[in-house]
């Protein structure tokens, strides 16, 4: 009996060790994926930290883990249009399998490329700025997620004349380009 019992360990530790090998191959053959990070914030900005956070705690919740399965690239313009446009460039030419866009830096990377993949955030108004077609069908290479969805206009209207019962005329700022804007139009329409 301890001879059989002997043997059954052997060949147990035979098998694991012979399969040791394959299957140390199999790990190291997982498909590593590129993710470009261009943003037009500066690298020790507050609002920088705060988004790298959540970025990664979603990566993780997903499954991705740095240097396992997948490598990240930051780039920081730090609100300086040369800066953007030369660290989209690189991001680029690293091919990687997706890049994540912040603000001001959108238009420089879609300058830079219309082949790899890009989410944007924090645009205020996409389709006026050309990023995408429309935000149904975004078609190219570029979808995101906007500061504020264009209804909120209108809802904002309704929360000030709740808060004030007898406002009859609103104004509002903009900058040059969001002369445009559809948060303007449907806040023109809403009122």
């Amino acid at each position: 009996m301890l001879d059989l019992r002997r043997r059954q360990f052997i060949t147990l530790l035979g098998g694991a060790a012979a399969a040791w090998p394959l299957s140390a191959r199999a790990q190291q053959h997982v498909t590593m994926r590129r993710i470009g990070v261009l943003t037009s914030l500066a690298a020790d900005d507050p609002q920088t930290s705060i988004r790298d956070a959540a970025f990664w705690q979603a990566l993780q919740e997903l499954g991705w883990t740095v240097r396992r399965n997948v490598r990240v690239e930051y780039r920081w313009g730090a609100g300086d249009p040369e800066r953007m446009r030369k660290h989209a460039a690189e991001l680029v030419a690293l091919a990687p399998d997706v890049i994540l866009v912040t603000g001001g830096a959108t238009e420089p990377l879609l300058q830079a490329t219309r082949t790899v993949p890009n989410v944007f955030v924090g645009i205020a108004d996409p389709v006026g700025a050309g990023f995408v077609e429309s935000l149904a069908r975004p078609g190219g290479n570029a979808t995101g997620f906007m500061t504020q969805e264009y209804g909120l206009a209108g809802k904002h209207l309704e929360l000030l004349k709740e808060i004030v019962p007898g406002v009859t005329r609103v104004g509002a700022t903009r900058t040059k380009s969001s002369a445009a804007s559809p948060h303007l139009r449907a806040g023109r329409i809403a009122a």
